[in-house]
């Protein structure tokens, strides 16, 4: 019996992380396995957050053991002040899937993972529309877990961008 891909998408964030879990069917199309949110307190400490992100990660790793990690690259411009803590999540994230799976996660431009769902300026809730439409979902929250389903989407489908 072949055993098809299952795939981590990972929206990172400091503050909010995406995640999503897709697998390959036989037929190569995609099914939406689980979805959701990593959540840290704005008013805790950086470290104590990025511990939390961690422990989080790695149930989410245990629970469904995936074979191909894609996580989207951020894109920071000079006004954004944030930008130090996300790269930091960005660092634990990439240890936490190499440390516990041996997987270098994929890092995609947001650009391009859009342009591969619909195109690549769309907004959170068009993106939402055409993932509810790609898995045939009622309905889908509008937050980070759309974006990575996504991510982990376009991975799934072969879209790789070169960044190391």
């Amino acid at each position: 019996m072949t055993e098809y891909p299952v795939w981590l998408g990972i929206d990172p964030g400091l503050a909010i992380i995406g995640w999503a879990i897709l697998k390959q069917l036989p037929t190569g199309e995609a099914s939406l396995i689980d979805y959701g949110t990593i959540e840290t307190s704005k008013k805790a400490p950086t470290p104590q957050r990025l511990v939390e992100i961690e422990t989080d990660l790695v149930e989410i790793l245990q629970e469904f053991q995936p074979r191909g990690i894609a996580m989207e690259m951020p894109f920071f411009n000079r006004e954004i002040k944030a930008a130090g803590g996300v790269l930091q999540a960005v660092g634990v994230i990439s240890l936490v899937c190499y440390r516990e799976l041996k997987i270098e996660p994929i890092l995609l431009h947001q650009s391009s993972w859009k342009a591969h769902i619909d195109y690549g300026r769309a907004t959170k809730s068009e993106v939402a529309e055409v993932v509810r439409h790609l898995f045939d979902l009622e309905s889908l929250p509008i937050d980070d877990s759309v974006d990575a389903i996504g991510i982990g989407y376009a991975a799934l489908c072969g879209l790789r961008n070169q960044i190391k």
